[in-house]
């Protein structure tokens, strides 16, 4: 098998199997875009070193070697040349893009002699030297794990003892003591010197980015946004192109359209006399990529057009990574930019106006999950706050939460509830545990840019950040930090405002965000292309009313009994509990009805002309009494006792209360319709009303109850409604072409479901066993997230085939979360399912999602590109 290919050889494997660096370094290639020489090292390898336990596939090292020697002849330079050295990078490339998740390493091929030689052949001192202590740096780091700050605190031992603050302000001297420092440094962490051999060097490199796939960090990122285990990275190995040659040299990272905006102009930073990690680790604060208009101007207008000519080849906006060696331009890498949603939108648009993309392509590049931070809270205008210190506005939104100063603590106090903001000097990928809790609602840093790790992790998670905050200052000894003058402890409450780069001392009041035309544009295009329904889960006209600004076609779910734990209306609950009677039950009953007949009116007015599906009450009756020890008399107390059930989930609820207490269900039903005739006789459209008893297992129970919803129905004639059933337990699946005789329809309840079929309790599985599961590969997801389709999604599969095989026209949706999953929803599509229900917030992800799974069986989906 062959494992390596140059930049301009055909290897036939695309991404997969090159990974997005590599592609985009061979698509450039081809393009005749200035991209230095070098080649990949497939997926392939990796993947056979990973099954070999960490022995390198045979013939791989001869075939580097021999790609080695194609690239000393092609640049005129050897590797390992102690005179006029080739020096070559090695980058991780992996199939998917995981930005800061795996290892690079510069300037492999120096060692005490060629360094020397770069110096005599450069007449650059400075420039050898520094390129040497960044080498001894990475590769210690990456290779044999020394630990970083070691190297950092000598580097800030010695601007501190030339009384410099830039790491460009030593001098050669300097650098030259540095590099002798570092290489002490390596020799004492790993009881070796450091490695001479550029062949070596190379080897042991290369075998450190297959490592690094496994890397915690890496692994917390692929289970974050759901990315295979078995991908394996490919390894680029460039020729070096510098940066850090003097003035006349410049590192820099760009987009070809603002990330955070969607605006149409270039958007990046660049550092003069600097290396790529300097940009994007945070290392120095960069200048906007406009001034480089003023110091370089020939080869920022060969930058413009360049990533003109990119934006158009693969019609997307892209994030690249360019170094200027001495007035000479190269590209390092291309790959599609990670945008915010607001942005994602705006670029969609405005791209199918200029006509480089269809509505398809641009529904289907606009990621679901994404639509949320368009969901996000903003400061109350109306609020009065003192902005305390600025930084850069790196990733949009507001948040608020209590100072935590290490991604430990943050994972801690965000999983035990806490929000957070999560304060650091400059984060790293090894902070990413601390990042994706969703109580972690934003990340402040005082070093780096607007491409710095936080600003690209936090917009690609949709949290609040603002970076390279200058009035900012942490002290780790005492545990406090001082923004803007203010002394603060780890724990006080800060709030950010991401849009603006603020930071404010205490806690500003936050509103929900406005939503800019993009969303209305694209969400339309979304609706002329997907099938299944939208509908919400909303149990008060407010929420119903929130559901349908957001687009929602119906309610796919009402729960009564929240309606039962309102004010004014718990103590009569409990009273029809109490009653010993069915009279006095009754007589209860009665006085709750008015209400719940006006709890109906207001949702059914706000979903004028919509369905409107009402689950009958269905938690167990000892839910609405208190504690055994907060009871008040000997008869309630006897009451809970009597009513008390080993397993209430499985017990005395649902319909077999409705059928024990038939006149509990008497009493909605008859709420249902009159509300149902009140409001078509006030506003003249009478609502599309959907009675659904919950946890029928056989079909007698619901003959029981259609007949019980009949006959009370038939007091309002006038009204037309639909009696259906949730589905929500394996015999119903199993049984559904019996149970569909007295069905005109049938909901999905797949969070009970769920727990059935698994035999799970989501209460006692979550934080529990269920987080091992996950953590130990047992299961890939949480089945209480996205749909467990082999299991929970068969039973589902048997329910349409058979329900429909007894009464086709029956209707079909899902009322779980799941609903509002993207994942969960492309399968209800290819499940043949009418519609989708979720809570109001997550109507416009099902909208898109749905018409992606439309989209994606009419075989158009997102393209990406680079790693």
């Amino acid at each position: 098998m062959r494992y390596v290919y140059d930049f301009d050889e055909d290897a036939g494997g695309g991404r997969e199997l090159l990974g997005g660096k590599g592609i985009g370094l061979a698509e450039m290639t081809q393009l005749a875009i200035p991209v230095p020489a070098g080649f990949t090292i497939t997926t392939d390898a990796c993947r056979a070193y990973m099954a070999a336990g960490g022995d390198v596939p045979e013939g791989l090292d001869a075939e580097v070697e021999q790609h080695v020697a194609a690239l000393e002849e092609r640049t005129g330079k050897r590797f390992g040349d102690p005179h006029d050295p080739l020096l070559v990078s090695v980058r991780s490339g992996a199939a998917v893009s995981m930005p800061g998740m795996m290892d690079t390493i510069l300037n492999l091929g120096l060692n005490d002699v060629a360094v020397e030689g770069l110096t005599e052949s450069t007449g650059n001192a400075r420039f050898a030297f520094d390129s040497y202590r960044r080498l001894v740096q990475m590769y210690g780091e990456v290779v044999d794990g020394v630990d970083g700050q070691r190297f950092e605190q000598a580097l800030t031992d010695l601007k501190a003892a030339r009384g410099v603050k830039q790491d460009v302000d030593l001098s050669a001297a300097d650098l030259r003591e540095l590099v002798a420092t570092f290489l002490g440094i390596y020799e004492d962490a790993t009881g070796s010197p450091f490695p001479q051999d550029a062949t070596e060097q190379l080897r042991r490199a290369y075998r450190a980015v297959f490592d690094s796939w496994d890397a915690p960090r890496a692994q917390v990122y692929r289970r974050t946004y759901d990315i295979p285990e078995d991908l394996g990275t490919a390894v680029n190995v460039v020729q070096m192109v510098f940066g850090n040659r003097g003035e006349r040299s410049c590192t820099g990272v760009c987009f070809t359209r603002d990330p955070a905006t969607g605006e149409r102009r270039l958007y990046g930073e660049f550092l003069q006399n600097a290396q790529g990690e300097d940009v994007v680790a945070g290392i120095r604060t960069p200048e906007p990529i406009e001034r480089m208009a003023d110091l370089m101007p020939e080869v920022f207008q060969e930058l413009v057009d360049t990533l003109d000519r990119l934006e158009a080849h693969y019609r997307d906006v892209q994030d690249i990574e360019f170094t200027v060696e001495e007035g000479t331009l190269y590209l390092l890498q291309t790959r599609t930019g990670k945008r915010t949603a607001r942005a994602a939108l705006r670029i969609a648009a405005e791209m199918v106006e200029e006509g480089l993309i269809s509505r398809e392509e641009a529904v289907a590049r606009i990621d679901p999950a994404q639509l949320d931070q368009l969901l996000h809270p903003m400061l109350d205008p109306d609020a009065e706050f003192d902005v305390a210190a600025k930084g850069l506005n790196a990733s949009p939104g507001a948040a608020v939460g209590a100072i935590a100063l290490d991604a430990e603590t943050a994972e801690g106090r965000a999983r035990a509830g806490e929000e957070v903001i999560l304060v650091r000097w400059e984060t790293t990928p090894d902070d990413i545990h601390g990042i994706v809790p969703e109580n972690t609602k934003g990340i402040l840093t005082a070093h780096g840019g607007m491409t710095s790790h936080a600003a690209v992790v936090a917009r690609g998670m949709g949290k609040t950040c603002v970076a390279g905050c200058e009035g900012l200052r942490i002290d780790l000894s005492s545990r406090t930090v001082t923004i803007g003058g203010r002394e603060l402890a780890e724990g006080d409450v800060i709030t950010l405002e991401g849009s603006e780069g603020w930071v404010i001392v205490g806690a500003v009041p936050l509103v929900p965000p406005a939503i800019d035309e993009n969303f209305g544009i694209l969400l339309g295009w979304a609706d002329e292309v997907r099938r299944l329904r939208v509908r919400a889960n909303a149990d008060t006209p407010e929420d119903a009313a929130k559901a349908r600004e957001f687009g929602a076609e119906g309610i796919g779910l009402c729960r009564t009994e929240h309606m039962f734990m309102a004010e004014g209306r718990l103590e009569i609950v409990r009273e029809m509990i109490m009653a010993r009677e069915e009279e006095e039950r009754r007589a209860a009953l009665d006085r709750l009805l008015p209400m719940q007949q006006a709890d109906f009116e207001g949702i059914f007015e706000a979903m004028a002309g919509l369905p409107v599906t009402i689950r009958l009450l269905d938690p167990p009756l000892h839910e609405f009494l208190p504690p055994l020890e907060e009871a008040t008399s000997d008869a309630m107390r006897d009451r809970i006792r009597h009513l008390h059930e080993a397993n209430p989930m499985l017990g005395t609820r649902g319909c077999r209360l409705g059928l024990q207490f038939p006149e509990i269900y008497e009493m909605q039903v008859r709420a249902i319709v009159r509300a149902a005739r009140a409001v078509a006789e006030r506003t003249g459209e009478a609502p599309l009303v959907e009675i659904m008893h919950p946890l029928v297992g056989f079909r007698e129970e619901l003959a029981r109850l259609r007949e019980l919803t009949e006959r009370v129905a038939a007091e309002e004639p006038s009204v037309e409604y639909l009696c259906g059933t949730m589905i929500e337990l394996p015999r119903a699946a199993l049984r559904a072409d019996e149970i569909a005789e007295e069905a005109d329809f049938f909901s999905f309840g797949t969070n009970d479901l769920t727990q059935t079929a698994l035999g799970f309790s989501r209460d006692d599985a979550e934080g529990k066993f269920l987080t091992y599961y996950l953590e130990h590969g047992i299961l890939e997801r949480n089945p209480f997230e996205v749909l467990d389709e082999d299991g929970v999604g068969d039973l589902m599969r048997i329910a349409v085939e058979r329900g429909r095989g007894a009464r086709p026209q029956i209707k079909l949706g899902i009322c779980g979360e799941h609903g509002g999953e993207p994942r969960s929803v492309a399968f209800c599509h290819r499940l043949g399912l009418d519609y989708v229900s979720c809570s109001p917030y997550r109507v416009p992800l099902a909208r898109l999602a749905a018409a992606q799974a439309a989209l994606a069986e009419a075989g158009v989906t997102a393209l990406v590109i680079g790693g």
